[in-house]
């Protein structure tokens, strides 16, 4: 028996158009001076933007495919793709930051001079622009790993534009040109550290791992507390999307088949203890599926699955 929620997370359509927005403007004032004052930390920063104005677009479009209707070909709709922009908002600023970082290298060894005052001022609108709009994402960041990827994205360039701030200021004070790539440098080290769980998770959940937040050992032994439950064989759980869990299992019950109020009991609980919105339960007498290891309970000897077939069998 299965049961189903519509846990589709609050729409955010307005936050992602205007951070596009705002973020686009930004992105031509920002590239026009770093050009004409050659500094390397107001392009990086251009560069870093352009590449977030991208990743907010995966990241609505990921938004979007995962608000669409299931239909025949695609039964569980396109949730998916919440998941995939994650990870690719992810790559996109690790391969950002990679490049920042080996401009900054190459630029330590003849640094040029800057002009701070320029430097400060872009740069310090650019802090208040990224900082607006990861405020916009902030509502969403914990339960969702998509709109957590859009709210790193910004957060993450606000670091950058505070430190070019500080960069543009200290050359300005100091004539210390030397400290634009090195700034640059070091962003680009905090920005991939702070990005590397959102691809980590984001990759774990494209390859159908459980979700973090689901404690699978307490789901089954959740599960084997039901009244009747002897075991539970063939569990599985994993990430329709960024912010739904679906489950499957078997129920080893051998002296009794339960009815709907027990079915319900159990999804609701799922739901209410574990967050699992989409359960599907199937009552077995003995186990019908081959082992699959983990948390999956062995065949008991002379159950009705035979062994896998091999290349010998007459």
């Amino acid at each position: 028996m299965s049961a189903g929620h519509d846990h589709t997370p609050a729409a955010f359509n307005r936050a992602f158009a205007i951070g596009i927005a705002l973020n686009v403007a930004f992105v031509a004032v920002e590239a026009f001076y770093g050009w004409r004052v050659n500094s390397l930390a107001l392009l990086a920063d251009a560069g870093h933007n352009l590449s977030d104005v991208v990743g907010l677009v995966l990241a609505w479009g990921g938004a979007l495919a995962g608000k669409l209707r299931p239909d025949a070909r695609h039964t569980y709709g396109w949730k998916r793709g919440t998941i995939l922009a994650a990870f690719a908002n992810a790559l996109l600023l690790l391969v950002a930051m990679g490049a920042l970082a080996w401009e900054a290298i190459g630029r330590l060894s003849t640094p040029e001079p800057i002009q701070g005052l320029t430097i400060m001022a872009v740069a310090g609108v650019g802090i208040v622009v990224n900082t607006a709009t990861a405020l916009l994402f902030m509502r969403g960041r914990e339960s969702d790993l998509n709109i957590r990827g859009a709210f790193l994205h910004m957060a993450a360039d606000a670091l950058v534009s505070a430190g070019v701030v500080v960069a543009g200021g200290l050359a300005l004070w100091f004539g210390w040109n030397w400290l634009d790539p090195v700034v640059s440098l070091l962003i680009a080290v905090v920005v991939v550290v702070g990005t590397w769980s959102l691809f980590r998770q984001s990759l774990h959940l494209l390859f159908d791992g459980v979700p973090e937040a689901i404690d699978l050992v307490a789901v089954k032994a959740y599960l084997e507390t039901l009244p009747g439950v002897d075991r539970v064989h063939d569990l599985h759980v994993w990430a329709m999307g960024t912010s739904e869990v679906a489950l499957t299992a078997h129920l080893v019950m051998p002296s009794s088949y339960p009815d709907d109020a027990f079915f319900a009991l159990a999804s609701r609980q799922l739901h209410d203890r574990f967050e699992i919105e989409h359960s599907t339960l199937q009552v077995v007498k003995v186990p019908i599926t081959i082992p699959c290891g983990g948390l999956c309970s062995p065949s008991p000897p002379g159950s009705a699955v035979p062994p896998p077939a091999t290349d010998d069998d007459p």
